[in-house]
């Protein structure tokens, strides 16, 4: 009578055991850890067990690891421990056949990519091993299409055939070659992923792109690519949805850290926006740029979040860029709690003549950049401060910059824009005026400062501008004048400007020109 109530107890730990998440040891499995032979098929049996079981970790211990790409599934998790090194194929043959996918931001069919999952959810990459692209095999194919030596390969054919109807209609891919590298690893249309603690080199193109995903964390992971790899970004968020990009170190051959959303005509098609977007306690070293949003954003960024980074060596450090032709809108960005060093061109860049177009009517090709704020920011050693270009037909509007410290060759550039304010911000450059801006209205500029402007350049250039309010601002050095405005420039407002040894205000016309309390000697 007794035995009889062990039963239950002893079924519920049956069925408890039966419900725990699997965890398989790749080696234990058959997989080869020389790095000599390839465990694909082993690795796809072993993925696929475990789906049908309802999901579960794929262990790879420390050794190396051959393979061609890995398809993730529902409840998939691939754990590295330290010293596994997962290194991916340089065969074209084994990312066959193709599949679903975008590139520069087009949706094609395309090579698999090394990490591929489609449509699946709770995927998960963690650990503390590598991922190894081996994308030289790549790169050099790449570069022997640019020179026209590669034509007709069995692979360009097959894309050809993969994609018939949509190149009748794109340019764009008309004109890349039809041999289009994969990203090392795409999430295509899926939700819930997490990427933890692993390290990636070397990919055949972009690192990490997924797209059309809703709820994706990246944390902790290292990128580190060759300075010359070609188009080697490091994060491209591609019409994603709330992504958390945190405590990753990134050095590769050009973006670090790029949000994107289609390119013009199918992005608008497509009309999914990346927004919900924080990148935050990143360090990025070499490359294009540190944080850029672009170009290819004709499905909208909004809602973005970048805070506490170090940029060291990059071309630029927060970069937007777009152009006519693209369309869609980026809008509510916010800059916090930035530091940069050794800046080649500018700390920021607001760009939306990113590829020279001649204007046009504003419809729905007209990018839109709008309600950008930055703030609490060093930039050590630019070749420019800071650049805004818009268009003729559409402006840049109400951004702002406050609490910036800023040493740099040049200064701030403005041209078409609206709404532009500075608040705090403390200059030393090396040559030319401190602002300078064109056909741009409703600007202010308070509390500016510098230490080193020569006394024959003015402070502010200012050519065809209206409503102008510069207050506060103070120069203690020999200053010839402090404004130089051209007869086309409206209303401008000096208020409370401590400059005690400028000869001059302003050139500008007097009836343009408000001053009020300012001392000049």
């Amino acid at each position: 009578m007794k035995h009889r109530y062990l039963i239950i107890p002893l079924l519920f730990i049956f069925f408890q055991a039966e419900s725990q998440p699997q965890w398989i040891n790749v080696r234990e499995s058959g997989a080869d850890d020389s790095g000599q032979v390839k465990c694909t098929d082993v690795i796809r049996h072993l993925i696929d067990s475990l789906a049908e079981k309802g999901g579960g970790t794929l262990y790879f211990p420390s050794g190396t690891f051959l393979t061609g790409p890995i398809i993730m599934r529902t409840n998939i998790t691939l754990y590295l421990d330290a010293g596994a090194v997962i290194r991916f194929s340089d065969d074209f043959d084994d990312y066959l056949p193709m599949v679903p996918t975008r590139w520069e931001e087009v949706r094609v069919k395309n090579f698999l990519s090394p990490i591929y999952a489609y449509r699946s959810r709770n995927m998960s990459i963690r650990g503390d091993g590598h991922f190894e692209g081996q994308g030289h095999r790549w790169w050099d194919a790449w570069f022997s299409v640019r020179r026209g030596e590669m034509t007709g390969s069995k692979w360009q054919e097959y894309f050809i055939n993969e994609n018939e109807e949509l190149l009748k209609k794109n340019e764009h891919l008309q004109r890349t070659g039809y041999l289009l590298r994969p990203p090392l690893l795409t999430m295509y249309e899926c939700q819930d992923i997490l990427i933890e603690g692993v390290s990636f080199s070397n990919p055949p193109f972009w690192t990490l792109m997924p797209a059309f995903c809703d709820n994706v964390t990246i944390t902790g992971i290292t990128i580190e690519n060759p300075g010359e790899s070609p188009n080697t970004d490091g994060i491209d968020i591609s019409s994603c949805r709330n992504v958390h990009i945190s405590n990753c170190h990134i050095s590769v051959g050009d973006d670090c850290i790029v949000i994107k959303s289609g390119r013009d005509e199918d992005g608008r098609e497509a009309n999914r926006p990346t927004e919900n977007v924080t990148i935050t306690n990143c360090t990025m070293l070499k490359g294009h740029g540190g944080v850029v949003i672009g170009s290819e954003m004709s499905g909208d960024v909004r809602r973005v979040a970048i805070s506490n980074c170090t940029f060291e060596g990059t071309d630029r450090g927060i970069r937007l860029k777009t152009m006519r032709g693209r369309g869609g809108v980026i809008e509510d960005v916010r800059v916090s709690n930035v530091v940069m060093y050794n800046i080649v061109d500018d700390g920021i860049t607001i760009n939306l003549r990113y590829q020279p177009a001649d204007p046009e009517p504003f419809s729905e090709r007209t990018p839109v950049v709008r309600n950008i704020h930055i703030s609490d920011m060093i930039i050590r050693n630019a070749g420019r401060a800071i650049t805004i270009y818009g268009l003729e037909e559409s402006v840049v509007s109400q951004v702002s910059f406050r609490d910036m410290e800023i040493s740099a060759r040049k200064g701030i550039l403005i041209e078409h824009s609206s709404g532009i304010s500075f608040n705090d911000v403390r200059m030393n450059i090396a040559e030319g005026s401190l602002v300078d801006c064109h056909h741009s209205s409703e600007l202010s500029f308070d509390k500016l400062s510098t230490g080193t402007l020569k006394s024959n350049i003015p402070f502010y250039t200012f050519t065809e501008c209206s409503m102008v309010r510069v207050s506060n601002n103070y120069f203690p050095g020999e200053l010839n004048r402090f404004i130089e405005a051209d007869d086309k420039c409206g209303t401008i407002y000096l208020v409370n400007n401590i400059l005690p040894h400028a000869r001059l205000l302003s050139t500008s016309k007097k009836e343009t020109v408000i001053i009020g309390s300012n001392e000049p000697e």
